[in-house]
């Protein structure tokens, strides 16, 4: 359930459950996560008899973008998993995933969003490089049908 403020809460401390139930762990530890976001389009339509000459505007498709997750490479083959039950014709492979932020001392969920219907449609490794010191990162992008909030 959502919960109101007046300070904004801080972008560093979310959940994300893959639709396994795990939110615990480095195999469902996230570092990082792009904005999550909706739109309904609207479509202009005029009679050619209407006494305005101007459009009324009709609700048209909503539309979400995909998501990317990024983590660091830890051995676990739980995303190429999904992503391999995905491109071998699983129905049953979209889930629903739940991104829950918490507030700063980790007590309360403030906001939850579900992503439904998701699955994932992109899996990368990498870059890796010789000369660095970096974390070796893996990323994920989801594509989604619907986004609730709670």
């Amino acid at each position: 359930m959502a919960v109101l403020r007046e300070r904004p809460y801080t972008g560093f401390n979310f959940l994300v459950d893959l639709g396994d139930g795990n939110t615990e762990g480095p195999q469902a530890g996230f570092q990082e996560m792009s904005p999550i976001s909706m739109e309904v389009a609207v479509i202009e339509y005029r009679n050619g008899n209407h006494k305005e000459n101007a459009p009324i505007k009709l609700t048209g498709l909503q539309k979400v973008a995909d998501v990317t997750l990024k983590r660091g490479i830890i051995g676990s083959l739980n995303l190429y998993q999904w992503l391999n039950d995905i491109r071998n014709g699983n129905q049953h492979s979209l889930r629903t995933v739940t991104i829950q932020l918490q507030n700063e001392d980790h007590t309360e969920i403030v906001q939850t969003w579900k992503l439904l219907r998701a699955r994932i449609i992109k899996h990368t490794s990498g870059p890796f490089n010789a000369k660095g010191s970096d974390v070796a990162m893996e990323e994920i992008v989801l594509a989604y049908e619907r986004l609730e909030m709670e």
